[in-house]
């Protein structure tokens, strides 16, 4: 059964375009190559960190909004834990309209 997710991470602000386009595109496949749907992606731009984070101080954040089963999120999960250049990531699970 497919479940909807929010899922916000923020990538190191010190690569350049074409290095965030690739961890962006990286992401997306990680859902659809799972049999995951990603319903909505938005770019929110570079803001400064609450706090340091790997000696980074600003990072640039992402927002989607994916349907995907629970198999799918774990395993999103695992490989955002294991990039080192994404700083931090959240998955959230909605609540059925």
């Amino acid at each position: 059964m497919m479940t909807k997710y929010e899922i916000m991470y923020i990538v190191r602000a010190t690569l350049d375009e074409t290095a965030l386009g690739k961890i962006n595109k990286d992401v997306e496949k990680l859902i659809s190559d799972n049999k995951g749907k990603v319903i909505e992606f938005k770019d929110l731009g570079r803001k400064k960190l609450a706090y340091e984070i790997n000696k980074e101080v600003s990072g640039f954040y992402y927002l989607m909004q994916v349907e995907a089963n629970s198999d799918t999120i774990k395993e999103f999960d695992r490989k955002l834990r294991i990039n080192e250049n994404i700083l931090r990531h959240l998955i959230l699970k909605k609540e059925s309209e």
